[in-house]
């Protein structure tokens, strides 16, 4: 499965991202997606997961409430609707697929990974 992470840019804080991290040579519709960021001079962090059926969602307390993720199979994509942007959101944000089929944040049940989208956040 090969992974393509977009729609990162440049906002003002406060203002709305969509990324969008689209597969190919494979389906989404058995593996759970997650995203995951790192920031400059940090550590990759997790910010939200959805299982295999779009129907469990898993967030990072730093996004709860201003992200939202979902998963759309028949596009083979998965969405990270991002609202209330804050500077400190500001990195490159990478998807990743986990066979393993359940809402995740441990970075080592992900078989797959993207290749990054960066989004910066103005003050």
């Amino acid at each position: 499965v090969q992974l393509q992470a977009s729609g990162g840019g440049l906002v003002q804080a406060g203002g709305s991202l969509r990324l969008s991290c689209a597969a190919s040579g494979g389906t989404f519709s058995s593996y759970a997606v997650g995203w995951f960021r790192r920031a400059l001079g940090k550590e990759r962090e997790f910010v939200a997961s959805i299982s295999w059926s779009g129907l469990s969602t898993y967030y990072s307390d730093s996004v709860r409430g201003r992200f939202t993720i979902s998963k759309d199979n028949a596009k083979n994509t998965v969405y990270l609707q991002m609202n209330s942007l804050k500077p400190e959101d500001t990195a490159v944000y990478y998807c990743a697929a986990s066979p393993f089929g359940a809402v995740t944040r441990a970075f080592h049940r992900y078989d797959y990974w993207g290749q990054g989208t960066l989004v910066t956040v103005s003050s």
